[in-house]
């Protein structure tokens, strides 16, 4: 098949590194129920989906047999569809529809038909409540994993509802496979944390491609008379505008710009996306002249999310909250408590919230502009102190600085822990409305019971410090990717009645 599209546009800015899904639909039915009335119920779909705009591709093909399943995949082949959605218009051939969904080459939802009237239980009963069942058991035989819907047997207004909930999942699904993870590394010693396995990735269809800190280096060397280095200037000066960016910085952050995008042109081989993971620190300020952050943010703010400290997970775990929200994503440490004096001055804006569940989210300045208020470009505190003593700051100058805006978050990361096995958390929130008083791209985060997670996720699985976030809640997509993605091991905060696996009982409500 060919590449298919990976341009979205979501307010004004364009993430071209993601999916986008074309969307079919295809009937089936069991040779002894009326065809007629599998082809009426797909017809009603399609027709809620127009009234609710959302673009499908309608099959003609209804699968009855496996000589249908031959034709319908020539007709999904032409039509470049690459999510596909199963609907059991009646029963339904339990054998031939899920041998589509096991040659279908992407993602596949199964749904079926409610019962319409209870004027018409004789020859318009479909029974796909039951056929779905036969479905599933065949699907377990030919180990192939779909999503379904909570509640996957429903009337043609809540199927579409359905479908539009599929597409930010087949959107991860289909991101996921067809992903390469470009680091420049190795790794840090200071950050074993952000260190994990590969085979897991392989597991999943991602592509990994490992350098050096020389091969950034002589990239970024040869596109030093590289003309896009102008245009690159004046959009980070339009996107800075009401500031002043020393030029001789902006040309060097420009040059670095240019020179990743290059090298993921020249590197990308056959996979349709790519995210990188850099070493940022501390060798690279002294030969590269400044701190990447800022270029960071802007390459996030296209849909190629940069994770620092060539953190391999964090980049496929930003990527993936990329590919569920539509929307720039970053990786943020997750970093201090928040003080108590804070918590009592700012009791109004905080509300039911305990100041156990609140933290810092920071990172030194790669959150793209369009999430933060006033975001300046600056110099990196931290490293000032490590490679300038302190002193007026030069190698250590091209941090995005600026105050997280207030909204809804969701915290997210999937990791391989070292016996190769695939864990993932996810956490909704939002950002609060309060000034974090400190350095770098910061902002107050609230998460219900963040404490208990924090001791029985976080540490006790021992997740790394780095987490992707993503400016939506989009808690209900990343849990049903990964489970399609066959990762089964998701935490997420649990309610404080409910303990953890290893909590203590005697602790907390029940002491």
């Amino acid at each position: 098949m060919a590449r298919m599209p990976t341009m979205v546009k979501k307010k004004g800015a364009i993430m071209n590194n993601l999916p986008l899904i074309r969307l079919g639909l295809i009937a089936t039915s069991r040779d002894c129920f009326p065809l007629e009335l599998a082809q009426k119920r797909r017809n009603r779909i399609i027709q809620e989906c127009r009234r609710q705009k959302i673009t499908i591709h309608e099959l003609s093909t209804i699968v009855e047999n496996e000589n249908h399943v031959v034709a319908a995949l020539k007709e999904i082949d032409r039509a470049r569809i690459n999510a596909l959605i199963i609907f059991l218009g009646n029963f339904g051939p339990e054998g031939p529809e899920t041998l589509l969904a096991q040659n279908f080459n992407g993602p596949v939802m199964f749904v079926a038909a409610a019962e319409e009237s209870s004027q018409d239980l004789i020859q318009g009963r479909g029974d796909a409540y039951c056929g779905l069942l036969s479905a599933g058991y065949n699907l377990g035989l030919r180990r192939v994993k779909v999503y379904l819907p909570e509640y996957p047997v429903a009337e043609a207004s809540e199927i579409v509802s359905m479908i539009r909930d599929f597409v930010p999942v087949a959107r991860i699904i289909l991101g996921v496979r067809n992903l390469k993870i470009i680091s420049f590394g190795p790794r840090p010693q200071d950050f074993y944390t952000c260190h994990a396995p590969l085979q897991p990735l392989y597991d999943l269809g991602i592509e990994v491609m490992e350098n050096s800190e020389l091969d950034l280096y002589d990239a970024f060397i040869r596109s030093k008379d590289d003309p896009e280095i102008k245009e690159v200037m004046e959009e980070m000066r339009a996107e800075l505008r009401g500031t002043k960016p020393d030029p001789s910085l902006l040309k060097k952050l420009a040059q670095y710009e240019v020179a990743l995008n290059h090298f993921i042109e020249k590197n990308r081989g056959s996979s349709q996306y790519v995210v990188l993971a850099n070493k940022c620190w501390p060798a690279f300020e002294h030969y590269f002249g400044f701190v990447p952050c800022y270029v960071n943010s802007r390459m996030a703010s296209k849909g190629i999310p940069v994770a620092c400290e060539a953190d391999i997970y964090g980049a496929l775990s930003e990527y993936i909250a990329a590919c569920a929200s539509t929307f720039p994503v970053s990786l943020l440490d997750l970093n201090n408590t928040v003080p108590r004096d804070m918590y009592e001055r700012e009791k109004e804006k905080i509300g039911s919230y305990k100041i156990t569940d609140l933290f810092m989210g920071f990172h030194c300045g790669n959150t793209p502009a369009c999430c933060l208020i006033g975001g300046q470009l600056r110099y990196q505190l931290i490293m000032n102190r490590l490679l300038e003593a302190g002193k007026e700051p030069d190698i250590t100058r091209g941090t995005l600085e600026g105050r997280i805006k207030p909204g809804p978050i969701t915290i997210f990361r999937l990791q391989a822990t070292p016996e190769t096995w695939l864990q993932a958390y996810i956490a909704q929130g939002e950002v609060l409305d309060i000034d974090p008083k400190t350095f770098g791209g910061v902002g107050v985060f609230a998460i219900k019971e963040m404490a208990r997670f924090y001791r029985y996720v976080l540490l006790e699985k021992q997740f790394p410090h780095h987490t992707a976030v993503a400016f939506k809640h989009v808690g209900k997509s990343l849990f049903s990717g990964l489970r399609v993605l066959g990762i089964d091991d998701i935490s997420f905060n649990q309610p404080a009645h409910i303990l953890y696996p290893g909590e203590n009982p005697f602790v907390g409500f029940l002491s």
